[in-house]
């Protein structure tokens, strides 16, 4: 299938395009950096999302995967109305088959830092937008919403070793993800499910369902 990921220089969008690469899928890539993928059924568009009016155009895409997006940098400009403008140029045609957004588990419980996590919801609320708007082709529109993944933006935090206490300390799992696993759950979602759609799945170890219950001993 024809493929579009958005932020594949680095991270999870890296993982998720070598993902369907391996599996043969026709992979086209948007990124400001070079991705460093050298495959002959990959190509790269060196572009800012936000610049709607320079986005290359690229036709009949089947399976679009939102994935480019940051953290404490015009947050709501680059993760939630960049997204939108993607979404609405590629993704709302007659071959689209799939469209999935990665969204992060603070768009459920609001942690993090406010523009972040209110990009985020955003996300999740247009998922469900989107996902009314594709069924008339029989496609799924769904959000795939981490919590901590083992990626360079997260360096900060993995490599303190009181702050990384602190957080597998609320982490049921005791571990993040990694990239590669992230990029087999979207790999799920967007080819092996055809009827899942309108969903926001948070993946993230247990995390947001986590509590502290106080009671005497």
């Amino acid at each position: 299938m024809k493929v579009l990921v958005t932020g594949t220089a680095r991270g999870i969008g890296k993982a998720i395009a070598l993902r369907f690469l391996k599996d043969g899928h026709l992979v086209i890539g948007i990124d400001r950096k070079l991705s460093g993928i050298d495959h002959e059924n990959y190509t790269h568009y060196m572009c800012d999302i936000r610049d709607k009016e320079n986005l290359p155009d690229i036709d009949d895409i089947e399976i679009l995967i939102n994935n480019a997006g940051t953290q404490n940098e015009e947050d709501i400009d680059i993760n939630l109305k960049a997204l939108i403008h993607v979404t609405e140029k590629y993704g709302i045609q007659k071959n689209i088959r799939s469209i999935l957004n990665i969204g992060s588990a603070s768009g459920h419980t609001g942690s993090e830092f406010p523009e972040y996590c209110a990009s985020k919801g955003g996300v999740i609320a247009y998922t469900k937008n989107v996902a009314m708007r594709i069924a008339p082709y029989g496609a799924t529109c769904n959000s795939l919403d981490p919590g901590g993944v083992l990626t360079e933006l997260n360096e900060c935090v993995i490599n303190d070793p009181q702050l990384w206490q602190k957080i597998m300390d609320e982490t049921p799992l005791k571990r993040w993800a990694s990239v590669e696993e992230i990029a087999e759950w979207a790999y799920f979602l967007s080819v092996t499910n055809t009827f899942c759609t309108g969903q926001n799945i948070v993946v993230d170890g247990g995390e947001s369902i986590n509590y502290h219950f106080i009671w005497k001993d």
